[in-house]
């Protein structure tokens, strides 16, 4: 745990596990091995961690990680000295949401040293106790369930990037974020955009209260990589779901798990505005990305999306007392492939029932927190995603805001998306698309361009007084400063890499 006497409550609840084999075993491993862990009491000394730091040392070696039962401490070829393993546990409710939610045909990969591509690793956790961890009165970590949780809700993430290569730099260091995506029973698995390093795995995911902060989930795994497309998500599994399915090995053990208090996530002050309510998944025949409502039978989303007189499927994220339906949708309007503005515009064949639209900004304040919905990284399996970040920066020709840039998550998926002001809960425009280096064939999900609602407001207005799509038409007569500004390029210049 943090030594600074004025470490903050998630640093006291972390710590980082190394795990090596004895040097007088009869097959010495390398080693050592390490990640983060939480301390979840000090009345007994209890840590709880990732299990596939112990993949090394596992007698029946990876394909341990495929059976369904607990792995008992002889199942390891040394056995541990400062602490002692209770048991490794595979955490079933997380298992099936990881499988519901992550397709093999979509190529997912999760980064971390211990667990490196092995999958099946991903859903173990070990519980160790610590003896010195021991207090008199110590008692557990406050904690949440994570079924109380709802997208876009803050969380800080606690662990120790590299593990055990240099504590005094990087024991429980400290990454913001807000919930991203959920799954599963009771919100078994969580995706949050707190960026998080190789090394962290192990470590907690909080919840802030006035009473303090609570423990609510275990980071599984620091990145996500979609194909070759680096997401910028952490995964995490829900603390209340490894604690069900770990029940036997602590009943075993003598330890008695206090009741967690119930809690409420904090409803924040604010608009009135739901953005999860805007968004909508747009599918055209096999391609799909997001789409933002702004009446009940019209959608914006991007031009790359959809095809001009194609029949859309458009499905409506669902919100209290709106089930997720299929509507039909046809493209009105679409730009020129030689627009800067990558948009078109779509109408339903009907309503979308009870639906509030959106208040639209008039004005733009670079710095300010900013968040992005859409249907990006798990958009087909679990609805639209929520990542946050700040508005980076207001591009302006002749004084006319013509780009938005931000550093939210944004991923293959997302365009189309609306981006929202976290302050007034206004809309600010649509995602348009993230950055890729053509030169290095790298993708950044954390520097990504929107369209103005400005620039959409005005045909959007007159498109609803007349119902003629030719209210748009000024959307392919851009200038060259905006086509330049939107080829990333200097003017004059060579042509741009990004």
């Amino acid at each position: 745990p943090a030594p600074a006497a004025a470490a903050m409550a998630e640093e006291r609840a972390c710590c980082v596990v190394s795990v090596s084999g004895l040097p007088d075993a009869p097959t010495p491993a390398a080693g050592p091995w390490s990640c983060s862990g939480v301390v979840l009491s000090r009345g007994p000394g209890l840590v709880l961690c990732q299990g596939a730091v112990f993949a090394p040392l596992l007698r029946d070696g990876p394909a341990a990680w495929a059976q369904p039962r607990t792995l008992r401490p002889d199942a390891l070829r040394p056995r541990l000295r400062l602490a002692r393993l209770l048991a490794l546990v595979p955490c079933g409710a997380f298992q099936r949401a990881l499988a519901r939610a992550f397709g093999r045909a979509e190529q997912w990969r999760f980064g971390g040293e211990a667990a490196g591509d092995d999958l099946r690793a991903l859903h173990w956790f070990a519980w160790l106790r610590v003896p010195g961890l021991d207090s008199p009165g110590g008692g557990w970590t406050a904690r949440a369930g994570a079924g109380c949780l709802r997208k876009g809700e803050g969380l800080l993430a606690c662990g120790s990037p590299f593990g055990a290569l240099c504590p005094d730099l990087f024991l429980n260091t400290l990454s913001r974020g807000v919930v991203s995506n959920l799954a599963g029973e009771e919100n078994a698995l969580i995706l949050t955009d707190a960026r998080c390093l190789p090394g962290t795995e192990g470590g907690g995911a909080f919840l802030p209260s006035p009473a303090g902060p609570r423990l609510v989930a275990v980071i599984a795994a620091s990145f996500c990589w979609k194909g070759a497309e680096w997401v910028g998500l952490t995964l995490l599994c829900s603390l209340a779901a490894i604690l069900r399915s770990s029940t036997s090995v602590l009943d075993e053990a003598g330890i008695v798990v206090p009741p967690a208090p119930g809690w409420a996530g904090a409803v924040q002050a604010g608009s009135g505005q739901d953005p999860l309510a805007w968004a909508a998944l747009v599918e055209c025949g096999a391609a799909w990305g997001s789409g933002v409502l702004l009446a009940p039978r019209l959608l914006l989303t991007c031009r790359h999306v959809v095809e001009a007189g194609a029949l859309l499927r458009v499905t409506p994220a669902p919100s209290p007392g709106r089930a997720a339906t299929v509507l039909r949708g046809r493209v009105v309007f679409a730009t020129e492939e030689s627009s800067p503005f990558d948009v078109a515009v779509v109408e339903l064949e009907e309503s979308v029932p009870a639906f509030v639209p959106p208040r639209l900004a008039d004005t733009f304040l670079p710095g300010e927190e900013v968040s992005v919905v859409g249907f990006g990284a798990l958009g087909h399996a679990c609805g639209p995603s929520v990542t946050a970040g700040v508005l980076s920066a207001v591009v302006a020709v002749a004084g006319r805001p013509v780009m938005l840039q931000t550093t939210c998550a944004v991923h293959g998926g997302s365009s189309g998306g609306p981006l929202v002001s976290s302050r007034s809960g206004c809309l600010l425009g649509i995602v348009a698309s993230n950055t890729r280096d053509t030169g290095a064939g790298a993708t950044y999900p954390h520097l990504n361009f929107c369209v103005p609602i400005t620039i959409l407001q005005p045909p959007v207005a007159r498109y609803c007084r007349t119902g003629d799509p030719s209210a748009f038409a000024a959307l392919n007569r851009a200038g060259k400063g905006v086509r330049a500004a939107w080829r990333l390029q200097r003017q004059p210049g060579p042509p741009s890499k990004l």
